[in-house]
Parts: C-alpha cells; structure tokens; sequence
C-alpha cells in the first residue's frame, strides 16, 4: 500500500474505517489465521512508529475498559481509595455485568491526554488496540468497531486487507 503522507493516510480513518467495513469483514472472515497472526507484530509496530497516542486518545474518550478486581484493587490502592469507594466513585455495572467507568471521557484521561494512573490502568487499556493479538481475528466484531475509533487499528486492517487483494 502506498500512502502520500501520514497525514493523508489517516485523514477521516474513521469514516473510511467505515466505508471498508465490507472489506475488513470479509478478509477477517476468510483470513488464514496463522499467516495473519505472524504479520501482526510488524504491522502493530508499524502502527505505532507512525501514531502518536496521545495525540488521539480516542479510545479514552469514547469507550470504557472493562474493570476485573485485580485492575480495581491496584487503582484503589493507588488512589488510597477503598475498593467500595473507588468502585461508588468511578464505576458502574455494564449490561454485561462488567465494571466500567461511569463517564466519558475516562475520569483519568487529563486534558493533556495523558493517563493519570497510567502505570496501574486496567488490563483492556494495557491490551488495547488488540493489533498484535488473536483478538483482532477472534473478535471481528469488536475489530470492526475499534477500526473507528483508533487509526492504529484502521492501519493493521488497510495493511491486511490491501494484502489479500
């Protein structure tokens, strides 16, 4: 895939994340797994080299991280919060019976984008985007969403899917 510039490459992602949904699910769906699985550290770090998180923060901004007690214990502790309180404070339960924050943006997230309790964030934000994981092809779902939200995902799918053609 040819790109003019990084700029242009990302320019509206997310409606173009959109446009190529069809495209995205059908390579998801066909893909050969264990090929797939071997390109997604190169692409992930790839994604990375030319994304700056902190200048998007999308995924703080619009969605929630999934909050299991380990991830509520350390940021309890970290805030010098008991759990009961932490959990009254930031959390709810979602339609899945998982905890996740009560608001969004995240009441971490700083204006700066930077994550106040970033050493002790919760494991889906550690994990997030996914883009070297099996979750990515597992969950074609959740890939779908999540290529609209975060260009590193739009760039792992435009990568993959452009190499199938």
């Amino acid at each position: 895939m040819r790109e003019n510039s990084d700029e242009d490459f990302f320019a509206d992602y997310a409606q173009k994340a959109q446009e190529h949904a069809g495209q995205y699910r059908s390579f998801l769906k066909k893909a050969d797994k264990a090929k797939t699985l071997k390109q997604l550290p190169a692409l992930h770090e790839a994604a990375f080299s030319t994304i700056d998180c902190l200048q998007c923060a999308n995924c703080c901004k619009h969605y929630s991280p999934r909050f299991k007690m380990p991830d509520i214990r350390r940021i309890a502790k970290r805030l010098k919060m008991k759990e009961s309180v932490f959990m009254d404070t930031y959390l709810r339960l979602d339609e899945d019976g998982d905890y996740v924050v009560r608001q969004q943006p995240c009441p971490f997230l700083g204006a700066d984008n930077f994550c106040s309790i970033y050493e002790d964030r919760p494991r889906d934000c550690r994990r997030y985007p996914y883009t070297d994981e099996d979750v990515l092809l597992r969950q074609p779902g959740l890939t779908l969403k999540n290529s609209t939200v975060c260009p590193a995902v739009y760039y792992v799918m435009e990568h993959l899917s452009e190499k199938k053609k």
